[in-house]
């Protein structure tokens, strides 16, 4: 039998908790380590359609990257995403900001054909980002190969400067708090998600060229890396993606 120890020491070996923020809450956040772990089901977010999917469908654990529980609970709902969770004797293990660190952002760009070649900043030893070289390539061109290689709906962007852009920044999630570090490194090209207007306007006026790609569309390649990972070394396993695993927001 596999157990979510195992699961969480090999989560370990490929992304260290201890690299988490201090804000975060990675790790084991529903269940114990001696639960069962051969069906496991993969997530970004544990929404309470996975919940319910999980439950239905007999897995014993969701691995996601964003955590099931990120605020302390006072009262615990049946209906709720953890009650239902709970209920249906699902455990939940993710792996957030200590994945961003170690794997995230390299996945990222190997998926969008950059190759890194130093990060955007480090934090507590952590590496933040990366920063890759390209021969050059129009804001348009790369708003088009994050939309292909996402799948993002849209791609907003700020066309700082009509150049080709040649030294890019790469930040999964949310990315606009390293403004500052994106232009000391020189860089013209920052892709990331949940750009606020005034990251837009000051990366404007500095003559760098941001795009947003999306929060949920620049992490959600965890899930089919994962789903590799776990299969390779655990032959045994049942893993899936979660049919309900999307983004909750709608385009129109």
């Amino acid at each position: 039998m596999i157990t979510v120890g195992d699961v969480y020491d090999f989560v370990e070996k490929t992304a260290p908790f201890a690299l988490q923020e201090g804000y975060d809450n990675s790790g084991l956040c529903v269940g114990n380590r001696n639960k069962p772990a051969d069906k496991v089901m993969l997530s970004l977010d544990c929404t309470i359609d996975v919940a319910r999917e999980a439950a239905e469908k007999g897995y014993q654990l969701v691995l996601t990257h964003h955590p099931v529980i990120f605020r302390g609970i006072k009262q615990l709902d049946p209906d709720s995403v953890v009650g239902t969770l709970v209920s249906g004797g699902v455990s939940v293990l993710s792996a957030h900001t200590n994945f961003d660190s170690a794997v995230m952002n390299d996945i990222l760009c190997e998926t969008l054909g950059l190759v890194p070649s130093d990060c955007i900043a480090e934090e507590h030893g952590a590496k933040m980002g990366c920063i890759c070289m390209h021969d050059g390539i129009t804001a348009p061109q790369l708003a088009e190969v994050c939309k292909q290689a996402l799948g993002c709906p849209t791609v907003r962007y700020c066309k700082a400067a009509d150049k080709p852009l040649k030294k890019i920044a790469v930040c999964s999630g949310s990315g606009g708090s390293f403004l500052g570090d994106v232009l000391a490194k020189g860089c013209d090209g920052y892709i990331t998600g949940d750009v606020k207007h005034d990251i837009f306007i000051d990366a404007y006026n500095a003559g760098l060229t941001v795009f947003d790609a999306g929060h949920y569309y620049t992490e959600n390649i965890f899930c089919e890396y994962m789903q590799k990972k776990l299969k390779e070394n655990f032959p045994d396993m049942q893993v899936c993606i979660a049919d309900s695993s999307a983004d909750v927001t709608e385009w129109y």
